[in-house]
C-alpha cells in the first residue's frame, strides 16, 4: 500500500490551536475490507466548526481521538475499491480527514460526484457543499426573509456569509454586511453586492451599535450571525418588532473563554426570534439547494470566491486563516 502523511490532532488546544497540537507523519494507507474503497483526497475543506471539534467535549459531532487524523470534508478519487457502487478512478465526497488516504464504507457519508457539471471540482466543497447549503437552507428556512427586509450578516466577507449576502438581493431584500478592514468591505459592495458594508475594526460595541443604526436605518429584521460577542450584542440592539436570528456561528469565542449574548432581553421588547442551525439537517435536501445554487449562479447572481492553500504540510497555517480573516474565500487545502 501507498505512504499515506497524516495530519494528527495530538493534543487538545488550550484557547487558539498551537502548531505543538498537531503532528504530520507518514503511515501505510489503510488495508480495505469487503464494503470497503480507498479514497485519494484531492482537496479538504478548512471551517471553523473543526475547531469545535478537537475538544474533549465535542458538540454536535464526537471529538476528533487524539492521535487520529484531523476530520474533514474532502473530495477525491477512488483508488481501490471492494465496494459496490463505488468504482476505481470514480470523484466522490465525504467526511474524511486531513490525509492523502481515507476508507470509504459503502452506506457512509461519502457519495459519487460529478465534476463535469461543475466549473471546477472544488466547487463541491464551496458552492454545492455544506458552505453553499449553509447560507441556502440557514437563510431560506432559518431566517425566513421577506421582499423589503433588511438583513445584517456578520462575518460577511467570508464563504457563508459572502453568499448569504448575494441571497439576501436575490430574494429583494437590502443587505447589510459587517466585515474586518476596508479591502473586504469594499468587495461586500463592489463584487457581492451588498447594501452597505460595516468595518468592525476599532469598534467596540456602542459604536458597532451607532454603525448599525445609520447603516439600517429602518432597523433589522433578519441577522444572519457567525461572530458573536459584541457583534451579536450590537446587532440585537438594532431589532424591528418580530425580527428573526439564524445563529450560524460564534467564531469569535472558538479559542477563548464564552462570554455569552447580553442583550437578549431586546428579543423580548421586540418579540424577535432566534434560533441555531446546523446544516446536517437539510442533507436529504441537499439536492434541491444545489439546483437552485447551479441556477443563480449561472445566471450571474452569485459571486464565488475560493481561496485555495497547497500543501498538507501548511495544514495549520492554512486553518489559523480562518481566525486571523486573512483568507479571501472557501478556504481549502489542496492535498494532492
Amino acid at each position: 500500500m501507498p505512504d499515506n502523511r497524516r495530519f494528527l490532532l495530538q493534543r487538545r488546544p488550550d484557547g487558539e490551536p498551537v502548531r505543538e497540537d498537531f503532528e504530520l507523519v507518514t503511515q501505510p494507507a489503510p488495508d480495505l475490507a469487503e464494503g470497503q474503497f480507498l479514497i485519494r483526497n484531492h482537496y479538504a475543506s478548512l471551517d471553523p466548526a473543526m475547531r469545535g471539534w478537537m475538544d474533549a467535549g465535542g458538540n454536535y459531532m464526537p471529538p476528533v481521538p487524539l492521535g487520529d487524523a484531523m476530520r474533514a470534508s474532502t473530495i477525491g478519487v477512488v483508488e481501490e475499491s471492494r465496494a459496490e457502487g463505488f468504482e476505481k478512478g470514480q470523484w466522490v465526497m465525504g467526511l474524511n480527514a486531513l490525509e492523502d488516504y481515507s476508507l470509504g464504507i459503502a452506506g457512509g457519508f461519502t457519495q459519487p460526484i460529478d465534476p463535469s457539471l461543475v466549473p471546477s471540482v472544488t466547487n463541491y466543497l464551496s458552492i454545492f457543499g455544506a458552505v453553499g447549503m449553509t447560507a441556502y437552507f440557514g437563510f431560506l428556512e432559518v431566517c425566513e426573509p421577506k421582499e423589503g427586509d433588511t438583513v445584517l450578516v456578520s462575518g460577511a466577507a467570508g464563504a457563508v456569509g459572502s453568499l448569504v449576502g448575494q441571497l439576501a438581493k436575490i430574494h429583494g431584500c437590502r443587505a447589510v454586511g459587517i466585515a474586518g478592514g476596508p479591502e473586504k468591505c469594499a468587495r461586500l459592495t463592489q463584487k457581492y453586492g451588498f447594501d452597505a458594508a460595516i468595518d468592525y475594526r476599532g469598534k467596540d460595541e456602542a459604536a458597532l451599535q451607532t454603525a448599525i443604526a445609520e447603516a439600517c436605518p429602518a432597523g433589522v429584521d433578519v441577522i444572519f450571525e457567525n461572530v458573536g460577542g459584541p457583534i451579536l450584542d450590537a446587532g440585537l440592539m438594532n431589532l424591528n418588532l418580530y425580527a428573526r436570528v439564524g445563529l450560524c456561528g460564534l467564531i469569535s469565542e472558538y479559542n477563548t473563554d464564552a462570554v455569552g449574548a447580553r442583550n437578549l432581553w431586546n428579543l423580548i421588547v421586540t418579540r424577535s426570534s432566534i434560533r441555531g442551525l446546523l446544516v446536517m439537517d437539510f442533507v436529504e435536501r441537499f439536492p434541491e439547494g444545489a439546483v437552485k445554487m447551479g441556477e443563480w449562479a449561472a445566471a450571474g447572481k452569485l459571486a464565488i470566491d475560493e481561496h485555495v492553500d497547497e500543501g498538507l504540510e501548511g495544514a495549520y497555517d492554512s486553518f489559523m486563516r480562518l481566525f486571523a480573516g486573512t483568507n479571501d474565500g472557501k478556504m481549502i487545502l489542496k492535498i494532492a
